[in-house]
């Protein structure tokens, strides 16, 4: 089955990550992804970013931009991306690092956001530079 992504609009941005993760988007997950971003490309310097909402019931937010990223991992991975793929590979670093936290509901969803991404970026046109990122 394929996965399709949706924007999410403004006017359901709040409701949409509420719905998912509670306080715990504002609080935890948005800042991590943001900080991964800042960590993972020199060429990434914070702006307007998109959300993303899956057909399989995932979600990921990217940078809202034309460009490319220069991206370095700490796993060596040295690359280049485009803005979705590296919002989908700092928000799999984000699932991955806040799923080992003490509040139980949060990160079992972030271990099923994980999966859930993880399987659309099986398909995604960078699958190739994704994995090799987060391996």
């Amino acid at each position: 089955m394929i996965i399709t992504k949706k924007r999410v609009t403004e006017q359901k941005r709040t409701s949409h990550t509420a719905r998912l993760f509670g306080l715990h988007f504002p609080m935890r997950l948005e800042p991590a992804v943001y900080g991964l971003t800042e960590n993972m490309s020199e060429d990434y310097s914070g702006g307007y970013w998109d959300f993303w909402e899956l057909s399989n019931g995932g979600f990921y937010m990217s940078p809202s931009s034309q460009n490319k990223f220069r991206v370095s991992c700490m796993n060596d991975y040295a690359g280049e991306m485009s803005a979705d793929a590296l919002g989908i590979t700092a928000c799999l670093y984000a699932y991955s690092h806040l799923s080992f936290g003490k509040e139980r509901q949060f990160t079992d969803t972030c271990i099923q956001q994980y999966h859930w991404l993880r399987d659309y970026a099986l398909d995604h046109d960078e699958a190739g530079e994704i994995f090799r990122a987060v391996d």
